[in-house]
């Protein structure tokens, strides 16, 4: 009965609750630094609990060494509950979302704000180091495709090509310094 019951548990972390190797900090905590002086970039998560391909990037994307050391160095890593009920001030803006009890989860107003009317899960907004919006991406990303696209803007590529040509050269050219750059290269 032990066995089985460890062999559930551990099937079940395996299947469901595979750990991210990213450091993800609580948007309360970021929202409350001066979002206009940071080092790096602001790379935000917007998930729920539903969502199936959140569950997904969880498992094959978030946990691929290179993708998690990417946004650990080079980012500031949020996992934003796009349901959920926290309040903060981002930007000067306070946000906050109720829930009453029996009625289904509401999108946060940060997510609507952020998102506008593209709201879907996953998806992922980057702030430049001065706290202003670059990027959205949505949808489920490979995690090779992932750590192309979160290189392109923290390296500052993204003033110098292209995506196309960027996507073009990637592997030859850009992949070998990023990976070094990683202290992967070995």
């Amino acid at each position: 009965m032990k066995k089985a019951l460890l062999l559930f548990f551990v099937s079940f972390f395996l299947i469901d609750g595979v750990k991210s190797q990213v450091d993800w900090k609580p948007i309360e905590q970021v929202a409350q630094t001066d979002l206009k002086g940071n080092k790096k970039m602001i790379f935000i998560d917007f998930s729920t609990s539903w969502c199936g391909w959140c569950k997904k990037m969880d498992r094959e994307t978030f946990s691929d060494p290179v993708v998690s050391a990417i946004l650990n160095k080079y980012y500031i890593p949020v996992r934003f509950d796009a349901e959920g009920t926290s309040t903060f001030t981002w930007n000067g803006t306070k946000y906050s979302n109720t829930h009453v009890a029996g009625q289904r989860a509401q999108t946060h107003p940060f997510t609507r704000a952020i998102l506008g009317q593209k709201i879907g899960y996953p998806s992922f907004a980057l702030f430049s180091r001065n706290g202003s919006l670059t990027q959205i991406l949505q949808g489920y990303q490979n995690a090779y495709e992932f750590s192309m696209t979160l290189w392109y803007f923290c390296s500052g590529d993204s003033r110098r090509y292209t995506f196309d040509e960027y996507r073009n050269i990637f592997q030859e050219e850009i992949k070998p310094e990023m990976m070094k750059a990683l202290g992967l290269d070995k």
